[in-house]
């Protein structure tokens, strides 16, 4: 049986941190399907972007429903797939949110009631790609592709962001494999997708995948 037969993967990491480009070409070099974050046709975005406090909690619904829809139709079609930013990852967007006052507690309740039901009934991704970025990196890579929707993002909420997914993935690794990736290390999305098919198959937890060219 192919190990690679029926396998999800998850891709996490920071705005900007080069999810796309990696789920692109894992879907390629593994022969599975993509499915992108719903970011093009997000009805929400630009006012949550514009009034963040306002907005916050029905942009996180919104985007809570896509991405479960979405996650579950990777189960249902029982086919290899990659998943550029997973569900679990929704939750560090209100928790931080939440955590920096731009969340009222009460919706952030509310949230997070409605996420532990749906997670019932949700499936694990065999493995979770962290791309890992600074947020000063992240900030460069956002004011690089120039979306007019991110322009209001500063660096406070990158920052807080940013140890919103330390702790997610510090939590996350114990349940799920988690492979952290420094993007900048690799030369190309093609070589990382073949480092990261390695690390995969040596089953490895919360590793850090480097280049064979950087390993001592």
């Amino acid at each position: 049986m192919d190990r690679f037969e029926r396998l999800f993967i998850g891709i996490a990491g920071m705005i900007g941190a080069g999810k796309s480009t990696l789920a692109t070409s894992l879907g390629t070099h593994l022969g599975i399907d993509v499915y992108y974050e719903p970011v093009d046709d997000n009805e929400y975005l630009e006012d949550f972007y514009r009034d963040t406090r306002r907005y916050s909690f029905a942009t996180q619904i919104y985007l809570l429903n896509r991405r479960f829809r979405q996650h579950q139709e990777i189960i249902w079609r029982g086919r290899s797939a990659v998943q550029d930013r997973t569900i679990y990852e929704d939750s560090v967007f209100a928790k931080m949110l939440a955590k920096t006052g731009l969340m009222e507690e009460r919706d952030y309740r509310t949230y997070l009631e409605l996420f532990r039901h749906m997670s019932n009934l949700m499936c694990r991704p065999h493995v979770i790609v962290y791309l890992d970025v600074s947020p000063e990196r992240s900030m460069e890579r956002i004011r690089a592709r120039a979306r007019d929707v991110e322009r209001g993002i500063s660096l406070d909420y990158l920052r807080a962001l940013h140890q919103g997914y330390e702790e997610f993935i510090a939590d996350i690794s114990k349940v799920i494999p988690v492979i952290r990736v420094d993007y900048d290390r690799f030369a190309t999305a093609e070589e990382m997708a073949q480092v990261i098919q390695e690390h995969y198959l040596d089953h490895d937890f919360l590793r850090e995948a480097v280049r064979p060219d950087l390993q001592s």
